[in-house]
């Protein structure tokens, strides 16, 4: 199976965009929270946190039945839990060296990338370049900090998380064709979750376990977790993964907002002239989505 939808036609599509929006939102939101429990937890602690509480929640509301499930189901999922674990570890620790704007701008290049490559159309190709340049004008002012370079190693960290993402897209869209419900989403949570918590313990230790730092550390799940990527699964239904990809475009601008409103890190003018291109080229390729290639 080519691991694409049809996409669906008329009022039908308003489901699946409503759901990549109220995923953008929460997922910005939570990761600008998530930050404010570096100083106490590290970054690999804090998403520890975040991907074991998410699980725990998921197991309890989902209650999920694997017993039948088929081998391409099981490596499909594993393989959707190793994305999530590599695009969360690397983003939060790349969010604790840049502004989170930046950060998500530069993650970005991940599913802009896989969007130029599942394209077919000229109509496409220019959506995704008018998304390029507005990642570029977003990534080269005014994203919180004082104007001076971006930390190497975050840009780096940001890059590994950019691959993540764009994992993460092909492999939830195969999921969410092949496993029904949120059953994947469950047992994909449970594998990231597993796959950081030597990381988390190993810095954060013991006061992973302080109830103060386990009640902020179960919104973030909510918020960054078990809220954004249902909805994404709903939507990876029922969208094309190159339209999916563009429409996520929003994210460097939900994280712009997120920053300034929570952590005070402001854009300046010619980054809210990428932002509003960025937006531009998400609702050009949701209208022009049309069928699957």
């Amino acid at each position: 199976m080519s691991g694409t939808a049809p996409a669906p036609r008329g009022g039908s599509r308003t489901v699946p965009v409503a759901a990549v929006l109220g995923s953008v939102l929460s997922l910005q939101f939570g990761a600008a929270f998530a930050s404010t429990l570096f100083d106490d937890v590290g970054a690999l602690g804090t998403v520890t946190l975040r991907l074991t509480l998410a699980a725990m929640i998921l197991w309890a509301v989902v209650r999920p039945s694997v017993r039948y499930w088929r081998p391409a189901q099981w490596r499909g999922v594993v393989a959707l839990g190793a994305s999530l674990a590599v695009m969360n570890a690397f983003f939060y620790v790349a969010i604790a060296r840049l502004p989170l704007a930046a950060a998500v701008t530069i993650e970005f290049l991940g599913p802009l990338t896989l969007a130029a490559v599942l394209s077919r159309r000229p109509r496409d190709a220019l959506w995704v370049a008018l998304a390029l340049a507005g990642v570029a004008l977003l990534g080269a002012r005014g994203l919180g900090g004082d104007g001076g370079a971006l930390d190497p190693a975050g840009v780096g960290f940001a890059l590994l998380a950019a691959a993540g993402w764009a994992w993460y897209i092909v492999a939830g869209s195969h999921v969410a064709a092949t496993v029904s419900g949120a059953a994947g989403l469950t047992v994909a949570t449970t594998v990231a979750a597993a796959l950081v918590l030597p990381l988390g313990l190993g810095t954060a230790g013991a006061d992973l376990a302080d109830p103060a730092i386990l009640v902020a550390g179960a919104a973030v799940a909510l918020l960054s977790s078990v809220v954004p990527y249902s909805l994404e699964m709903r939507a990876l239904r029922d969208l094309p993964k190159n339209v999916f990809a563009i429409l996520i475009a929003l994210e460097p601008a939900a994280a712009a907002l997120a920053g300034a409103l929570v952590l005070g890190q402001w854009v300046q003018p010619v980054a809210a002239v990428g932002i509003a291109l960025v937006i531009v080229a998400g609702v050009g390729a949701l209208r022009g989505s049309g069928e699957p290639r």
